[in-house]
């Protein structure tokens, strides 16, 4: 089983990008062949200072080595290390039709909250397409958010079929975990560096506590009952198991626990889950060269698992010389 998916290098990554993403591709390395990019042409679409790109990407490599993921076992790049992918993405742009483009809820999304639209943001979803089928994934572990992008891959990938009479293309299956696909922000919206309500995995202590102790909150009084449906809570749930979570609940629904006690345990618990993996994050950073020979055999080993399907996509659309 061949399972693919990327993280969009346009910030420092959260909470939210573990619990929803690296937590799962961490998992799957186990399972078959896993295959991630650290996704740099998709953050052009939000930013267009050439060394915060660079920056972020490296950031987000160090972040999936600290969180285990193996290099031996898996394969991790850098997505324009492979500009095969923008080749097939204008391949497949030539089969995608403007009315499945203009459906899609995240460029709506984006454009509904101000970020000016150019053919980039539009076009997201062809080169998201040519990232997962480029290696012919079985699998892709994608957010609820994220599953329209999946079944429009699968469209594109049925029209090329279609339309040159060759099964050049795999259709992909999404696995989404249900029960943290989406993580909230300290807003209380879906957790996302669009929004500026995250919460850094490896921030410093100060840093944390600012953005944890910046929950949203009501206004419900010490000891008065309290909702449990909340993005405090919801956080905090992350954080500890089933029996922990049925005391916490019971204690808020029975009055008497202060929104600051649920804070204060939330941020203990952050600084104890990610504190092995800051150490590790810290002795990484200071090799870069170790990391940066991690990515560069990572593009080689993406190189040799996609060229099979870059050829088969240029034969069948007939681009270049035909095959003897």
């Amino acid at each position: 089983m061949r399972v693919l998916s990327g993280i969009q290098t346009s910030g420092t990554l959260h909470i939210g990008n573990y619990f929803g993403a690296l937590r799962q591709h961490v998992a799957l390395q186990e399972t078959g062949q896993a295959i991630y990019f650290l996704a740099d042409y998709h953050s052009m679409t939000s930013v267009r200072d050439a060394a915060v790109r660079r920056d972020y990407a490296r950031e987000a490599a160090l972040d999936y080595l600290a969180c285990g993921l193996d290099p031996q076992r898996a394969v991790l790049y850098r997505q324009s290390d492979l500009p095969e992918t923008c080749e097939l993405a204008w391949i497949l742009t030539t089969v995608t039709p403007m009315g499945l483009l203009q459906r899609a809820h995240s460029y709506k999304d984006k454009v509904a909250q101000g970020l000016q639209p150019d053919h980039g943001l539009f076009a997201y979803p062809v080169l998201m397409a040519a990232d997962i089928l480029q290696f012919n994934s079985d699998l892709v572990p994608v957010g609820q958010d994220q599953k329209q992008h999946l079944e429009m891959t699968r469209d594109i990938a049925q029209r090329f079929n279609a339309a040159y009479g060759a099964e050049v293309f795999v259709l992909p299956e999404p696995q989404i975990e249900e029960a943290v696909a989406v993580v909230p922000g300290t807003d209380g919206r879906k957790m996302s560096k669009t929004y500026g309500n995250t919460i850094e995995m490896f921030a410093g202590k100060k840093a944390l506590k600012k953005a944890v102790m910046g929950i949203v909150t009501d206004s419900t009084p010490v000891e008065a009952p309290k909702k449990t449906d909340t993005c405090l809570f919801q956080l905090w749930a992350l954080f500890a198991d089933a029996s922990e979570r049925e005391e916490m609940f019971a204690r808020a629904r029975a009055g008497g626990l202060g929104y600051g006690d649920v804070k204060k345990d939330l941020l203990e618990r952050l600084l104890d889950f990610f504190g092995p993996m800051r150490e590790r994050r810290e002795e990484l950073a200071a090799r870069p060269d170790d990391m940066e020979d991690v990515l560069r055999d990572g593009a080689a080993r993406a190189r040799t698992l996609a060229t099979p399907v870059f050829e088969a996509a240029r034969e069948a659309a007939g681009l270049g010389l035909a095959k003897p």
